[in-house]
C-alpha cells in the first residue's frame, strides 16, 4: 500500500503534536499523517499504577503514545528559554521566547492553569539568590507552569481530539522502519505493517524514546550529526519541609553547580513538591527512575523529589551517548532484579550499601515502594559520585537539612539525548525534505521547547510550500 500526503510526521510527542496543529491552523486543506508505535491517549493505561507490579507492556504506555512522555509526567512547562534546549542558540533568543509564549497560550487555551510560579516574589528571589551565590550555585530564574500528572493527561486528550477533528491522521500502533531516500531527498517512509506513505515533507519528531531509533536511522542514511551530551545522575527525595521555602516560592528551582573537583556540571532538573518517584521502562525493559507530581490534593505526599544530573559531553572518536546512559542504568537493573535502587544518604557518603534494616528505620518513607536498597558506587564511576556528593552538599547552604543522613537517592536517571542533529534555521537536515525536531533529535529537553520547536518547522513548511 502507498498513499501520498503533504506531511509526514514521525512521532506524536509534543513537538508532531504541535507541528500538526498549525498545519491544521494556517492549511486546513492539508493532507497530515502521524505515525506513532504507542497507543492514543486514551488507551495508555499502566497496570502498575493499580497492581504494584510492572507488567511489561509493549511498547511501554508511560514513555511511548500520544503524547509521548509528557503526558504522564509531572507537566511543567518552562517560560524562559534559558531552559529546556537549544532553539535560542537555532533561531536566536527574541524569536525563541515568541514561539515560547505562543505555544503556551495553545496549553492555555486547552485547559493549563494559568498560575506561574517566579514572577511575584522578589523578595524571597533575592534570598534564594544570595544563598546560591554563597554555595557557588547559579539560579536559573525561569518562570513554570505547573500541568500536573492528572490535568496534563485531560489538557493532550482535548489536543489529541482537536488535531483529528481538524482532519489529521494519526496512525496508533505503528513504527517506522525506514526512510526513504531518493536522489538526496526523503520521499516515503516504510512502516512495519508493511505500508509506504509518500510526502513532500517528513518530519522527525521522536523524543527521547525514540532517540536512539533516530541515531540509527541518521547513520542509514547519512544525516550529519554531532556528539551530544550524556545527562546521568540520581533522583533525590526529601521532606516536603526541607524544600518548603524554593517549592513556595520558585516551585522548581534551576541551580546549576561546576565541581571544585573535576569542574564538572551539575544541575537540578524536574522539582515535584508534595510528589512521588516513579519508574519509566524503555525498550527491553529497561528502568530508570523519575518522579511525579499531582494537582490534586488527594494525591499529595510529605516529600519532595528532584533529579541530580551530571553533564558529560563527549568528544571523537565517542559517538554513543545513548549507549553509555544505557549500560549505567543496565548495570543499576542488574544489581536489583529490573528495579530502582535506593541509598540513603548517609549510607552514600561512607560508602556503604543501604540494608532493608536500616531504610526501615529511616524517618524518610521512600514514595516508590518497590524500590531496592543497594549502593551506587557499584553503579556509577568515581566521578560521577564525587560529583553528585560535592552538588548535595552545596545545595545544603541553600536549603538546610538536604544533605542529611535520611535524605533518599535514587538510581538510575537518565536522560536519554541523541546525538545532536545538524540543523538550519529550518530545522532541515542534511537530507532534503527531512526536518528533525524535539529531544529527540538533540534539539529541547523539555515540553515547552518541544512544543514550541513544533509550531516553527510548521511555519517552515508552510513557507516552502507557498514558494
Amino acid at each position: 500500500m502507498s498513499k501520498e500526503y503533504d506531511v509526514i510526521i514521525i512521532g506524536a510527542g509534543p513537538g508532531g503534536i504541535f507541528c500538526a496543529y498549525e498545519l491544521m491552523e494556517k492549511r486546513p486543506e492539508m493532507k497530515v499523517l502521524i505515525i506513532e508505535k504507542g497507543r492514543s491517549i486514551e488507551k495508555r493505561n499502566c497496570p502498575k499504577r493499580v497492581t504494584g507490579v510492572c507488567a511489561g507492556c509493549k511498547p511501554c504506555s508511560i514513555t511511548t503514545g500520544f503524547a509521548g512522555a509528557g503526558a504522564f509526567s509531572d507537566g511543567k512547562l518552562s517560560l524562559s528559554p534559558d531552559v529546556g534546549g537549544n532553539l535560542p542558540e537555532i533561531l536566536g533568543y527574541d524569536e525563541a521566547t515568541k514561539l515560547i509564549h505562543e505555544s503556551d497560550e495553545i496549553y492555555l487555551k486547552f485547559g493549563a492553569d494559568r498560575s506561574v510560579y517566579g514572577i511575584d516574589k522578589e523578595l524571597e528571589l533575592r534570598e534564594i539568590r544570595r544563598k546560591a551565590i554563597n554555595a557557588n550555585l547559579k539560579l536559573v530564574e525561569c518562570p513554570i507552569r505547573h500541568l500536573g500528572t492528572e490535568e496534563g493527561y485531560k489538557i493532550y486528550s482535548k489536543l489529541q481530539q482537536h488535531v483529528l477533528d481538524k482532519g489529521v491522521e494519526i496512525l496508533f500502533g505503528t513504527m517506522v522502519m525506514d526512510i526513504v531516500v531518493e536522489d538526496g531527498r526523503a520521499v516515503a517512509v516504510s512502516t512495519d505493517k508493511g505500508d509506504t506513505f509518500a510526502a513532500g515533507e517528513i518530519v522527525s519528531a521522536v523524543g527521547r524514546e525514540g532517540a536512539d531509533w533516530f541515531k540509527d536511522k541518521c547513520e542509514e542514511i547519512g544525516i550529519e550529526t554531532s556528539p551530544g551530551t550524556v545527562d546521568v545522575g540520581v533522583r533525590v527525595e526529601v521532606r516536603d519541609e526541607i524544600m518548603q521555602f524554593l517549592n513556595e516560592n520558585l516551585y522548581e528551582a534551576k541551580l546549576i553547580y561546576h565541581t571544585p573537583t573535576f569542574d564538572d556540571k551539575v544541575r537540578t532538573f524536574c522539582t515535584n513538591p508534595s510528589g512521588e518517584v516513579a519508574t519509566e521502562y524503555y525498550e527491553n525493559g529497561l528502568a530508570v527512575v523519575n518522579g511525579h507530581a499531582y494537582k490534586g490534593k488527594e494525591f499529595k505526599t510529605s516529600n519532595t523529589n528532584f533529579a541530580l544530573l551530571v553533564s558529560k559531553n563527549f568528544t571523537k572518536p565517542f559517538k554513543t551517548p545513548i549507549e553509555y546512559g544505557k549500560k549505567i542504568a543496565e548495570l543499576s537493573n542488574m544489581l536489583c532484579g529490573g528495579k530502582i535502587l535506593v541509598q540513603t544518604y548517609g549510607d552514600f557518603k561512607r560508602g556503604r550499601r543501604t540494608t532493608e534494616e536500616r531504610l526501615c528505620r529511616n524517618n524518610l518513607i521512600p514514595t516508590l515502594k518497590d524500590a531496592v536498597p543497594g549502593d551506587l558506587s557499584l553503579v556509577f564511576p568515581h566521578r560521577i559520585m564525587v560529583d553528585l556528593d560535592e552538588m548535595i552538599q552545596a545545595l545544603d547552604k541553600v536549603t538546610p537539612g538536604l544533605a542529611s543522613d535520611e535524605t533518599l537517592l535514587y538510581g538510575v536517571e537518565v536522560k536519554f539525548y541523541s546525538n545532536k542533529v545538524i540543523v538550519n534555521k529550518d530545522f532541515e537536515t542534511s537530507i532534503k525534505g527531512l526536518r528533525a525536531i524535539g529531544d529527540g533529535a538533540g534539539v529541547t529537553r523539555g515540553l515547552q521547547q518541544a512544543s514550541a520547536n513544533g509550531l516553527c518547522v510548521a511555519r517552515s513548511i508552510i513557507r516552502t510550500m507557498d514558494k
